[in-house]
């Protein structure tokens, strides 16, 4: 460098030296977000070939690399580059599918054949034998051997020509349909014998592929099994694709005939895993039924490939070791339950090193939607090895066997003792135990990716880097890269030709893997996996995120490795995984040489991965045509130091004119291509010195100079005075200025101390490096002699940047511990110095930053907080060690910075680092994390078109705006415009505005970073697939202003003051499709509402009185910033002056004038009526819906909360199975007892008295009475013997139904009595309910069988009504129903609560059954009161009131909102409660229904409401029990009861309201009452919801419940049914309605107190009685004939009965396929429900109840036990004439006491 003097001297000191400083500017090429993988491909196709026919199947030969093509009536033979070697076709041939193949011997076909399609079913390739296995649809699947080196030929002829042993199961073997499956392998057993494995779909009768009316003709498959493993060793032609095992074995899986329909088995792929087999398989059986349900199987079949279990000629037979288990793509109902492509891979995943196998597998479900999961080898095989020890162990619900299967229909998994299974047996079976084994369970997986049209999957490892292709539907080929945890990274797309769907199977070149096969509808392709040439830099290589591509270092171009010619050399080829930051680089010493310096050579340090050197021709090229030779110095290790001579100086270029250094370029070539380039620079100090002479030393003298100085001039103390000294000039300090010495009589060295004016900064971090700055006076003359101190702590000066006595910077030294002190300066250890101010050592901390994540494309602004950020004199913060983030503003608190961009497309979490003086992070305070998320994506822009005048607001759509924080939108060529976000996915911007029509672009400016559309797209619901993507890139149209006129373009409108005014304005043509709330409309200053809108014109009108005073009103329409007067509202008439002028014109004309006048008037205002009926029918409609929307979602925001209250308290308040059972069994309508028997009972604690549940006397145990004699409970025991005795009991209740005397009620009680009696034993309980039933059905059939338990008339039907009750509670009421039950009668009542109620009638404005509808137009205001409860252990509530309400109605909501948790049988009453308001200070009063204070209006007293006691917003009160009930008021019911003889309901409404006759008045005619009958629309589709969810629960069938005794007993109506010979369908749908839904659900429905603890208030009732009665309809099979007179309960859900009945008929249809149940498992399931409430009931009290009607009836029994001969023979009558002795004349004190 040029020379460096001590010091920097003040600008007018003109002799002063000066450094020069030359810059090096390093340009490092980053990861750009313009490389985005869908603007550039990482997918290329190299070979096609194009077939004129439908393609089926192929397949690649591993050695030859040949590729065999199979496709409708063609089989080809391609070379590695797809072109074609042999081609033969295989059809169309003559052919029928009733017709054995021609090639079975003496097979006669008596139907006509035709021209059939061959379409190939199965294409192997068998390379031992050199064979080519083609099957084909036609000939029933006949199958061919073709030659591999020559497909032309036939490799075997088979059968042989005059073989007559020939079967056609020999030759029946793939599917003889286009549309059914077939797959297969071929594989070599232990013995050397090559078979062929195959699965086909079962095409015979009953499906859609056999041809109707021929069942008799099923030739094809009479013998044909789904799976078999064949023969397939050409030697042995007799043998030839046959699958026995031994005379008496077939290695095949064949399913059952009569249970084929629930076994649609479609293939869709095999595979060989180890030893193993997988076939994966759809059940489309399943498919449509139930679809959160996987249909998906994976079936495994051990192969003897090794180690064979028996002696070489035996084999294992295939259903021995066959095992199935479900898979599950995805969770919680979003389950992917159809299979489309598998594919095994080794892959490395997780944490380990080594590779794990994982099978892949696309999945797709009804709506089109697709997705990829992966499932390990190592779970499925645990699975199947845990399934086989449950079955060998113990009967397990998870495994069973495969009764479905010929094979399977003996053994069952028993329990085998201690037995334990060696390993073999877990795999492939146990001799105890050869069938077929299901597991129940399925595997379930997470997708991994989801998206449209996903149809195959295939998955390689690519340098440990997990690499997915998918194909899809649409034609496209997408590329994933995925982490090591299995989430997806990056991926790319490849449109295929013509847009057709990739078949499932797509195969890797066996020789090189960066090639892919894959097959179209109509094309074979052959893909390039990567096309890595499109990268230019290393880091844009490695940064691409792509794994197949890497840095080919030695030939400095991205490719695959293979490509690479140096890639076996290590760190030749850099790979995705080691990153950026290996890219080579090079680093210059030194980087800056001077012409004058004698320097030879420049050391190169090259960094990043570079291999060893040595041995290789290195040079430096100086890109001047002339290249040295380097000599390589360190051969090891991943940095290597090399040398480079010079260039003669002469070779440079010459610096440019005015300009004083050049750059010059060096790359590094490494035989002949450049590796690794950089720079350096020379520079002349000679020219420097003339380009700056001011600053820049004088050259040498070429003469004799003179050099003249005045000491005076620039200095301003001692200390400079005595500087000259340092430039030769002979200045001395006196007379307290500076003069020539030889001037000064007397001189002082020694200058004054020192004086510090300023420090900056006053602070610094305790590792010290803060350069401060100290300015002030006699701060010495020399760098040399001054000395800088903080206390004890040294400051180091920095010569370059002193400056003469008045400015010194120095660098601070490291401190121990936070501290402050002076700064002290010492010139000459003499002279000293302190400053004013201190400074301070600090430790800076970093408490947070907001926010922590953003786009990886950078732009985002963080906040940082912490304490003294601002400490020192360089502050800067770093991410991740490499980037910094641009400080925008800086405070002790607080940094705001702008994030920069990610290096790498993967980056996710890095490190944030607050840095102080260029020290490297060290402490954990001042460090963070921040995370790169995927940058935010724009799917469109809407609308596109704007108008001229800008102002349109474009909405801008996509995914991640919540990672956005500014956003502009810049239309180019015409301006910009900021927008605003809505996150997370829409931001809206104004349009800018144009000067002339055009079609736009328009780009984004994502947090100041330009948006580039580089994220990968997914594609949302309204987004198709197909859509190209847009590069951030838009289109905006500009077009002309919309045009606006009135009705008849009218400039001028006359209007009357007073009047509502409505202006019809009309629309121009315009393609803009503005909606209604673009645009608005003012008439002068008042805004006119817009009412109504279509494509032509649109209504507005000012309901208010338009002032007289304005004259003239303009009518202005605004869109945007569009804005125009369209015509001007002339208010006053002028009516009268035209009167006048025509009387004077014209007397003669005055009466057809005023005729006319009155004419004209009333046409204007019957069309002005009509306008206004038009837009109040309008504002009507509007009305509803808006009340329809309002209160739902009201609704949903309290039953959220009241869903989470439910989860997080007590729960659902349901009664015990007892209670139900008591309450559903015995009805207070139905039993005399009970109403004496069963009384409230109350307890009496600090809340005041609180009910008890219900003690029913069948709940309680039996005591028989003291005065009872001995014999009583032998009685009653040999009764109940009797009872258990089902001639018995049969003949006992037909004996009492015969009796005129022997009641409904009588019939229902007896029913419940033998339930309670029978409880232990349900399994007889149901046979002796299904004998009654069948004497009942003999008895309706014979009249009218749909009759059939419509009613409940006999002792049978209530039995079965109790018997549903008992079966349906657990498996159904208490766990599907019960919860959307329960938010539907809470919907309900908080919706009734949200409008006035009448306090006398129970009307209300929100009801579901008109008959409780309030017909009047009076509006209730909610208002919040603050209420405490003494005594509660609450804090104060906020209870929401109305301003109607009385007190006896806040009473109720307060206790509704303090008791909410708890049953209701434990809530005080309303009348138990008193309820005191704090009006102000300490004054407080009770408030009451009636009091003194209440109002009397005609005669009547008026109820004291929330308004009378004028209540205000957030009033407080207390409520505390009562010390003694009060009877004098009630609860609201019982308020009722007691004013009604006084106060008629209609003028006690009008008493809940002030002001009504204002009220009136405001109403210029009256309202009819019928117009309030919307309210039951708006409160029906407040409730829809819950209401669809309850119906959804009642008729849909648990996967993990199936409701079994429904099953149970609807097929024992169909077997009844079918015994009697009725077939009509609408009988059997009667009588399961009449079983089910109306004898159970609606009973349940209309009696929610029979289920759970709460109060069923009459209004309540009343709109469940209409929810029963859609419920009634929609189980009916009639269709309902509705008029204008039907019932508003009927009309209300008129609308929605259909799709119910559609749902009730799916049920059915759903029941009716479920598999059936036998007697032995409905037994087991009914004596385990007894078991669960074994001794829950008094069975003694109950048989005793029972005793009293066999005693009243006592001889009509004996005699129909006598007539009966049954019971005659086991002398019945006489056991129950023995009952009858035992328990007589005590029968009365039993019950008394009882």
């Amino acid at each position: 460098l040029c020379p460096v003097g001590r010091g920097h001297w003040p600008q007018d000191v003109r002799a002063a030296p000066v450094v020069l400083i030359f810059g090096v500017l390093v340009l490092e090429s980053s990861w750009n977000a313009q490389h985005s993988p869908w603007l550039a491909s990482a997918l290329q196709i190299q070979q096609a070939f194009a077939s004129p026919n439908q393609t089926n199947n192929f397949v690649v030969d591993e050695v030859s690399r040949k590729v065999y093509l199979a496709t409708v009536n063609m089989v080809y033979q391609l070379n590695r580059t797809l072109s074609v070697e042999v081609e033969k076709r295989t059809g169309p041939v003559e052919d029928n599918l009733l017709c054995h193949a021609p090639q079975l011997p003496q097979a006669p076909c008596e139907h006509p054949k035709s021209l059939t399609d061959n379409f190939n079913k199965l294409l192997e390739l068998d390379r031992e034998q050199g064979v080519l296995v083609v099957c084909g649809s036609v000939y029933q699947g006949f199958c061919e051997l073709r030659k591999m080196e020559n497909i032309s030929q036939i490799a075997v002829e088979f059968p042989p020509q005059g073989e007559k042993t020939v079967f056609p199961s020999m030759l029946n073997i793939a599917a003889n349909h286009p549309n059914a499956s077939t797959v297969g392998l071929i594989f070599r057993s232990h013995g050397g014998n090559t078979r062929l494995l195959v699965g086909a779909t079962y095409t015979g009768v009953g499906t859609t592929f056999f041809p109707k009316n021929h069942s008799k003709e099923d030739l094809r498959f009479e013998n044909t099994p789904e799976i078999a493993i064949r023969s397939l060793n050409i030697s042995d032609l007799s043998r030839l694709f046959t699958y026995d095992i031994n005379p008496s074995e077939d290695n095949v899986f064949k399913i059952k005939q009569e249970v084929k329909q629930k076994n649609k088995l479609n293939f869709v792929h095999a595979f060989i895993q180890k030893t193993y087999s997988y076939i994966a398989i759809n059940n489309d059986a399943k498919m449509g039924h139930k679809e959160s349900q996987p249909n998906s199987i994976l079936a495994r079949i051990c192969l003897d490939t090794e180690n064979p279990r028996k002696s070489t000629s035996e084999s294992r037979k295939l259903t021995e070791s066959f095992i199935q288990m479900p898979l599950q793509c995805g969770y919680n109902g979003n389950i992917y339950n159809r299979l489309l492509s598998v594919h095994p891979a080794e892959i490395h995943s997780g944490t380990g090193e080594g590779l794990e196998s994982y099978l892949f597998g696309v999945f797709t479900k009804s709506d089109r939607k697709s997705a990829l999961c992966a499932f390990r080898f190592s779970d499925i095989e645990e699975e199947i090895r845990q399934g086989r020890r449950n079955c060998s162990n113990s009967p397990s619900s998870e495994v069973q066997v495969l009764d479905s299967v010929i094979q399977g229909s003996g053994a069952a998994c028993v329990h085998k003792g201690n037995l334990v299974l060696q390993p073999e047996q877990l795999d492939c079976g146990a001799a105890h135990l050869q069938h077929p084994l299901a597991l129940q369970r399925p595997l379930r997986a997470t997708p991994l990716f989801e998206s449209l049209g996903l149809s195959s999957v295939a998955v390689d490892d690519v340098h440990h880097h997990t690499v997915v292709f998918l194909g899809t539907s649409t034609g496209r080929l997408r590329k994933l890269t995925l982490l090591k945890n299995l989430t997806v990274a990056n991926q790319w797309a490849l449109k295929l030709p013509g847009g057709e769907s990739v078949h499932h199977i797509m195969t890797f070149d066996p020789i090189d893997r960066n090639y892919l096969y894959l097959m179209t509808s109509h094309h074979l392709l052959r893909v390039k996996v990567a096309t890595c040439s499109q990268y230019r830099t290393c880091s844009d290589c490695l940064g691409a995120g792509d794994a197949h591509c890497g840095w080919c270092t030695l030939e400095s171009r991205c490719s695959i490795q293979r490509e690479c010619a140096w890639g076996p050399l290590a760190r030749s080829w850099i790979g995705m995984g080691e990153g950026p930051q290996q890219c080579p680089s090079m680093t210059l010493t030194p980087p800056e040489i001077s012409l004058s310096t004698d320097i030879k050579d420049v050391g190169i340090l090259i960094n990043g991965s570079v291999p060893d050197l040595v041995g290789s021709r290195v040079e430096c090229d100086y890109g001047l045509g002339v290249a040295t030779a380097a000599t390589v110095h360190l051969d090891y290790g991943p940095a290597q130091i090399q040398t480079c001579p010079l260039l003669p100086r002469e070779r440079y270029p010459n610096i440019p004119p005015g300009r004083d250094h050049l750059t010059v370029p060096v790359a590094i070539k490494v035989n002949g291509t450049s590796v690794v380039s950089g720079s350096f620079v020379i520079y002349d100090c000679e020219r420097t010195g003339a380009i700056h002479p001011k600053t820049a030393p004088l050259p040498p003298p070429l003469s004799l100079s003179v050099e003249v100085y005045n000491c005076e001039v620039g200095i301003g103390d001692c200390s400079q005075c005595w500087g000259r000294e340092n430039l030769g000039h002979l200045c001395g300090w006196c007379d307290n200025s500076c003069r020539p010495r030889n001037d000064c009589q007397y001189m002082n060295s020694q200058c004054p101390d020192p004086e510090i004016t300023k420090i900056s900064p006053r602070s610094g971090p305790l590792e010290g490096g803060t350069l401060l700055t100290v300015q002030g006076r006699n701060m010495g003359h020399r760098a040399e002699v001054v000395e800088v101190s903080i206390g004890m702590f040294p400051c180091t000066i920095i010569p370059d940047q002193y400056t003469v006595s008045v400015e010194l910077v120095c660098v601070t030294g490291q401190a121990v511990d936070p501290t402050s002190d002076f700064v002290r300066i010492t010139v000459i250890q003499k002279a000293m110095g302190v400053s004013k101010e201190v400074f301070s050592y600090l430790v800076p901390k970093l408490l947070s930053m907001e926010p922590r994540k953003g786009s990886r494309s950078g732009g985002t602004r963080v906040t940082i907080k912490g304490e003294h950020l601002d400490t020192g004199s360089q502050i800067r913060v770093k991410v991740n060690g490499t980037q910094e983030c641009t400080i925008l503003t800086l405070t002790e608190d607080t940094i705001e910075c702008t994030m920069p961009a990610a290096l790498h497309t993967h980056t996710e979490a890095v490190s944030v680092c607050v840095e102080f003086e260029y020290i490297p992070c060290q402490r954990s305070e001042l460090l963070t994390q921040y995370i790169y998320e995927k940058n935010p994506s724009i799917s469109y822009i809407k609308p596109r078109q704007s108008y001229l005048s800008g102002g349109r607001t474009i909405t801008v759509t996509g995914q991640g705006f919540d990672l956005v924080q500014s956003v502009t939108m810049e239309v180019l060529d015409i301006g910009q415009a900021a927008c605003k976000v809505q996150p997370p996915s829409m931001i809206t911007c104004p349009s800018p505005t144009s000067s002339q029509s055009q079609q736009a672009t328009v780009e984004f400016f994502l947090n100041g970073v330009l948006y580039t559309g580089d994220s990968p797209v997914f594609y949302g619901p309204g987004q198709e697939e197909e859509e190209e993507p847009h590069g951030g890139h838009f289109l905006l149209e500009y077009v002309e202003d919309p045009q606006f006129f009135t009705a008849n373009k009218e400039k001028l409108i006359k209007h009357h003051p007073g009047e509502p005014l409505t202006l019809i304005i009309n629309k121009g043509p315009s393609n803009l499709e503005l909606a209604p709330e673009e645009y608005s409309v003012m008439i002068g200053s008042y805004p006119c509402d817009i009412s109504f809108h279509n494509d032509q014109l649109f209504h507005c009108s000012i309901n208010g009185s338009l002032g007289s005073s304005e004259g003239e009103l303009p009518v202005t329409v605004q869109v945007g910033n569009f804005q125009r007067i369209i015509a001007k509202v002339q208010l006053g008439g002028s009516e009268l002056a035209i009167v006048v002028s025509i009387v004077v014109c014209c007397v003669l004309l005055l009466l057809c004038t005023v005729a006319l006048v009155v004419y004209c008037t009333k046409s204007r205002r019957a069309e002005r009526y009509w306008q206004k009926t038009l837009l109040q029918m309008e504002e009507m409609e509007s009305q509803i819906r808006e009340e329809i929307r309002k209160g739902f979602a009201e609704l949903q925001t309290d039953m959220t909360d009241l869903t989470k209250e439910l989860n997080s308290s007590q729960g659902i308040p349901f009664l015990e199975y007892k209670q139900f059972v008591t309450r559903t069994f015995f009805p207070k309508m139905c039993s005399d007892y009970e109403r004496s028997l069963v009384q409230p009972v109350y307890e009496n604690n600090a809340l005041g008295p609180r009910a008890l549940p219900e003690t029913h006397p069948l709940l309680q145990d039996w005591q028989p009475s003291n005065t009872a004699k001995p014999n009583m409970e032998e009685g009653i025991t040999l009764f109940s013997t009797l009872l258990n005795n089902k001639h018995f009991l049969v003949t006992f209740v037909h004996a009492l139904e015969q009796q005129k005397d022997f009641a409904v009620r009588d019939r229902c009680s007896l029913a419940s009595l033998l339930t309670i009696a029978l409880h232990g034993k349900l399994e007889y309980y149901t046979s002796i309910m299904k004998d009654l039933l069948v004497d009942l059905i003999d008895a309706s059939a014979a009249k009218n069988p749909k009759l059939m338990l419509r009613r409940t008339e006999s002792v049978v039907e209530k039995m079965l009504t109790n018997w549903m009750s008992i079966c349906m509670y657990r498996s159904t009421v208490n766990v599907t129903v019960g919860e959307p039950f329960f938010l539907l009668l809470c919907a309900i009542k908080q919706q009734i609560n949200k409008g006035s109620i009448d306090a006398i009638t129970g009307k209300a404005r929100y009801t579901l059954n008109e008959e409780w509808l309030l017909r009047e137009n009076i509006e209730a205001k909610p208002q919040n009161i603050n209420v405490s409860f003494q005594g509660c252990g609450m804090d104060s509530l906020a209870v929401r009131v109305m301003n109607t309400d009385t007190i006896c109605q806040v009473k109720d909501k307060i206790l509704d909102a303090f008791y909410k948790n708890l049953p209701f049988s434990q809530w005080p009453q309303a009348e138990d409660v008193d309820l005191e308001w704090f009006a102000s200070g300490s004054n407080s009063r009770i408030l009451q229904d009636l009091d003194n204070t209440s109002v009397m209006e005609d005669g009547r007293k008026k109820l004291n409401t929330v308004t009378h006691y004028q209540i205000p917003e957030g009033a407080s009160f207390a409520m505390s029990m009562k010390d003694k009930r009060d009877n004098t008021l009630g609860r609201g019911r019982s308020h009722t009861h007691t004013h009604t003889h006084t106060l008629s309901p209609c003028h006690t409404l009008l008493h809940l309201f002030e002001n009504k006759k204002s009220h009136r008045q405001s109403h210029r005619k009256k309202v009819l009452p019928e117009i309030y009958l919307t309210r039951l629309l708006s409160t029906k589709g407040t409730l829809q919801k819950f209401l669809d969810d309850l119906f959804q629960a009642i008729l849909s069938i648990p996967a993990e419940r199936p409701p079994l005794a429904i099953k149970y007993f609807f097929d024992f109506l169909e077997e009844q049914a079918d015994k009697r010979g009725i077939t009509d369908p609408d009988t059997l749908h009667i009588w399961k309605t009449n079983s089910l839904p109306l004898r159970f659900w609606v009973n349940i429905l209309k009696n929610p107190q029979f289920v759970f603890d709460i109060d069923k208030t009459d209004h309540m009732d009343a709109c469940l009685s209409v929810i029963a009665q859609a419920f009634i309809d929609a189980c009916s099979i009639s269709d309902l004939q509705l008029g204008k007179d039907s019932p508003t309960n009927k009309l209300l859900y008129a609308k929605e009965i259909p799709e119910y009945k559609k749902r009730v008929q799916c049920y059915y249809k759903q029941i009716q396929e479920m598999a059936p149940l036998s007697e032995q498992e409905m037994n087991a399931h009914l004596a385990e429900e007894s078991r669960k409430y074994r001794n829950e009931f008094n069975t003694n009290l109950a048989l005793t109840e029972i005793y009293k009607y066999a005693k009243k009836y006592r001889n009509q029994v004996v005699s129909a036990l006598e007539s009966n001969p049954t019971a005659k023979r086991t002398q019945l009558h006489h056991k129950f004439e023995q009952v009858i002795a035992l328990v007589e004349d005590n029968i009365y004190e039993c019950s008394s006491e009882a």
